[in-house]
Parts: C-alpha cells; structure tokens; sequence
C-alpha cells in the first residue's frame, strides 16, 4: 500500500525473502536481522528505520510464539517461561517505547500489536506463560488509548485465535480424521494482516482490540466492557 517496509527477522533466510517477495509485487522493502528477545536488536531495528528511511511510522508487533511448546509452566525451567515473555510481550513494549520518540517527531504514527486469544477467558491453557503475555500485550495496548491526543500516535490490538501458518497446517496434517474435523478451520494469514491494515488506516481507532475469533466475523471489543 505504498509503505517502505522494513522487515525485522531472527533469520536472515527468511526475512531476505519475505524483503524480496515484497519488491517483487511492487513494494519496497530492507531487511535488518533483529531478535526482538535482545534489548540491543530491538534498538538497532529501531534506529534502522530511523537512519535514511525517515523514521518509524507504522509498527507492528507481530513477533511471537512459544504457545504450543513443551513443557510449560511450572515444569519449563524458569529461563524458559523468561523467554517466552520476553518474545511475546517484553519485545513489543520495548518496540513501542522506542519508536514512540521516532513517531512523535515525524508527526504522528499507528502501532499494532498481535495477541492471541490465548490472552482472553479465564480457562486453564496449555502454556500459562504465553496466555499471561498475550493478555498482557491486550492490556498494554488499551492502556495507551491516551498517546493519541499526547503524541498523535494510535496503539491498537489484532487478537487472532489459529493462524494458518505451516506449523498449523502441519498439525492439521497429524491429527486424525475426527479429530481435524472437530477442529476450527484457522484463518489465513491475509486476514490477520487485513486486519493490522484497517487499525493503520482508521484514523478513528485508539486503543482498541479486534478479536477474530475462528468461524466468526471479526469484531471489535468494548472498552467499556466491565466484567
């Protein structure tokens, strides 16, 4: 849609890929190598966009995962359950504070962070590490709202449940008959980032979720909501 793209990868194949599959549809990508788990990468990626790119002006905050890894709390050793917050929550907050001063001086910006609903309810989860980040990463965006009038920077929230990324599909691929047919379809891929999309384009969205549930349509929360 007309945005330099930078692509912040922890591998170098696949974030020089995704680089040139951008520019080969016509769009204009760089790539930087950043392990968002690492202090000292978040803020080279950061400086990165800001040197000879003109600044950070959208960031999204899509690095994640750990969720579907074994064993977890409390039986991971405490480094474990250490690096699944740093890649899931600590990672997005430390982006965020960063490119906030970036953003600010440019004139404004959209943040949009990618939960999970893993962080929703109040059910037992298989990894209670990565249900408490992702939960944390919908509060630390609603907590924000207020960045807009301060420094005409949006945060909002995509809270996706199943994505059909390859390791989904591989799981669909060992599961059963029954069992996969009892399984939600996830959903693609273009629809996540559909949704990213629509958070960077309304201009009327601050600190706001859009929950997608699996065979629902997309839907906004209420910040209002007390439970």
């Amino acid at each position: 849609d007309g945005a330099l793209v930078v692509v912040a990868d922890v591998d170098p194949w696949a974030g020089q890929e995704t680089a040139r599959v951008i520019e080969a549809r016509g769009g204009s990508a760089r790539f930087v190598r950043a392990d968002v788990t690492s202090g000292d990468d978040v803020r080279r990626m950061v400086a990165f966009a800001e040197q000879g790119l003109g600044g950070p002006q959208i960031l999204v905050n899509n690095a994640g995962g750990g969720g579907h890894i074994e064993p977890n709390f409390p039986d991971a050793v405490p480094e474990q359950s250490q690096s699944t917050l740093d890649l899931n929550l600590r990672g997005a907050m430390l982006a965020t504070q960063l490119a906030l001063g970036p953003m600010r001086l440019g004139g404004g910006g959209v943040v949009v962070n990618v939960a999970s609903t893993a962080g929703l309810g109040f059910g037992p989860y298989i990894s209670p590490e990565y249900a408490a980040a992702k939960a944390g990463l919908i509060r630390f965006t609603s907590t924000l709202s207020g960045l807009r009038e301060r420094m005409n920077v949006r945060v909002n929230c995509v809270v996706p449940d199943w994505i059909a990324t390859e390791r989904a599909r591989e799981e669909l691929a060992r599961m059963r008959p029954a069992e996969r047919a009892a399984t939600p379809a996830p959903r693609p891929p273009e629809e996540v980032a559909g949704a990213v999309i629509e958070f960077v384009r309304n201009e009327d969205l601050t600190g706001r979720v859009m929950v997608m549930w699996p065979g629902e349509p997309a839907r906004l929360l209420d910040p209002e909501l007390r439970l």
